[in-house]
């Protein structure tokens, strides 16, 4: 089979859907691969570097789309490029089917497959083929040093001889995959980040990332997730809430990046024009949602621009573009694994399994006909439903009470029990057993209590608890030895001896493992 990719044709898009690394890997499939003339060099990919790796390089798009089998590309087609398909051909790209209609009706016209990796189920076996959570992890990353270049101080806190510099407050709206990137990449730069999302099942995951979850004092009634893992539109109370949430954190907050989106919807308006005016001068606002119409209401696509009140809004919609050679190489490997998908067969051949849910899910033409929306996933998304928990009925403060004393009773009739054994013992012990081995018992119990308390009393910072354990038997076996090495009798003063210097050996090899295994989670 032939793959080849296209040279984008979008103002300002500088990725490409096949580099010369995913080119080898694809080849090693069975492919043949080709592509475009300059369709790499905006990502830092030349011609040559394309031949290097085995690639037919072509002079136009028709030669390209003449030569394939499956055509790659990273932006919806264009109406020129989607009029050099054939029947049988298979396009695989973004393509925004409910976006656009008459381009997906074109698509269709020509009896060719269109796969659109937008439209890739989020399920767990899918997740290697996710072009958007691959795009969404660098636009969020990106986001943050936009942020930075347009912010004008230190992301960290810092204490220096001319003064102190308090830390970047930052807010994200949104806990998507873009959203958590930002999060992760904010939080490594120093900076204190909230985070706020209409899911609160992300609040351990924000929180994980070392960012404080916005709450809100918000009863919900409908389930903020919809199908596929993203946010489903919320009602206007809650929405009323989270706007007056949002408005008490303007006034504090140096950085927002807003990360909103809903499938198929305009993004929805968070960040409105009376905030912006509540921010601080020098304050930075992204919206990530800019190519949508922007989460934030002042928000102009593609441009960035300083309010009158010295806020900087920066609306670029070319965020995973602006880092082309990164971007082309997740996206490139997104678009190996699909064609890894479907071609399951050593001929290399296209067998696309309309019974396959990842394979269906993204067609939205095949043979003629529209796909699109397509059924919904017969396997469930890769958030696990909530466990049910099954609350024990109240007790009565008289039940409760009763509970105490039957509990009590029963523990001290065990402690009791236990007291009586160990005295008739130890009697039968003392009357019965011979002067030498009394002398030898008393020995051993003092080792025990003496050693255990010694060793078990240093810190777990010095040794994990499960070493603690273990030091503790060699210091009560070292105790042991320490009183017994001054007996008379050679063979007892040969075994403790050897006993001393293998419990030594143990419980100086053990701090000495523990301290390296904590040098390794410190930060050089």
């Amino acid at each position: 089979m032939r793959v080849g990719a296209l040279r984008e044709r979008h103002p300002g898009e500088n990725r490409v859907a096949m580099t010369p690394a995913s080119a080898q890997d694809i080849r090693k499939l069975g492919h043949e691969c080709h592509v475009e003339a300059g369709a790499g060099e905006h990502a830092g990919f030349s011609d040559d570097a394309y031949r290097e790796a085995g690639v037919t390089v072509h002079p136009d798009p028709a030669s390209l789309v003449q030569a394939s089998d499956v055509v790659v590309k990273v932006r919806p087609p264009e109406p020129e490029e989607i009029a050099l398909l054939r029947e049988g051909q298979t396009l695989i790209a973004f393509f925004y089917p409910g976006q656009n209609p008459e381009l997906l009706e074109a698509a269709r016209a020509t009896g060719a497959t269109v796969i659109a990796m937008d439209m890739v189920p989020r399920i767990s076996r899918a997740q290697k083929m996710d072009a958007l959570s691959s795009m969404a992890n660098i636009a969020g990353y990106r986001a943050v040093i936009e942020a930075g270049a347009n912010f004008g101080r230190f992301f960290t806190g810092q204490v220096t001889a001319a003064g102190k510099v308090p830390p970047a407050q930052v807010l994200v709206i949104g806990a998507g995959v873009a959203g958590l990137a930002a999060i992760g990449t904010a939080t490594s730069l120093g900076a204190v980040v909230h985070a706020f999302d209409v899911r609160p099942e992300v609040a351990e995951q924000i929180e994980s990332m070392g960012a404080s979850f916005v709450f809100l004092e918000f009863e919900p009634t409908q389930d903020g997730a919809a199908t596929g893992g993203y946010a489903a539109p919320s009602s206007p109370e809650f929405r009323e809430k989270q706007l007056a949430k949002f408005r008490e954190l303007a006034p504090n907050m140096d950085i927002v990046i807003t990360t909103a989106l809903i499938p198929g919807r305009p993004a929805p308006v968070l960040w409105t024009a009376d905030m912006v005016r509540m921010m601080k001068p020098g304050s930075v606002i992204v919206d990530l949602a800019a190519e949508r119409g922007g989460n934030c209401e002042v928000t102009v696509p593609d441009e960035k621009f300083v309010t009158e009140n010295g806020v900087t809004i920066v609306g670029y919609t070319d965020f995973p573009s602006r880092m082309a050679a990164q971007a082309s190489t997740l996206y490139s490997t997104n678009i190996r694994h699909m064609l890894t998908d479907l071609t399951p067969g050593k001929d290399g051949q296209i067998v696309q399994n309309m019974e396959d849910d990842v394979i269906r899910g993204a067609t939205v033409a095949n043979a003629g006909a529209v796909t699109w929306p397509p059924p919904p996933p017969k396997i469930a998304a890769i958030a696990a439903a909530p466990r049910k928990v099954v609350k024990a009925p109240e007790l009565t403060p008289a039940e409760r009470r009763q509970q105490e004393i039957v509990a009590f009773q029963g523990e001290t009739r065990r402690q009791v029990i236990m007291l009586a054994v160990g005295t008739v013992v130890l009697g039968l012990i003392g009357l019965y057993a011979p002067a030498t081995f009394m002398s030898h018992f008393i020995v051993f119990a003092l080792a025990c209590f003496v050693g255990f308390q010694v060793i078990w009393s240093v810190s777990h910072s010095l040794h994990t608890p499960l070493m603690a354990v273990t030091n503790a038997i060699s210091g009560i076996i070292i105790l042991g030895a320490l009183l017994q090495v001054g007996s008379g009798h050679w063979l007892i003063v040969i075994l403790s001896a050897i006993s001393i210097l293998i419990a030594s050996i143990n419980i100086v090899g053990g701090f000495l493992v523990t301290r390296r295994m904590l040098a390794m989670f410190q930060r050089s």
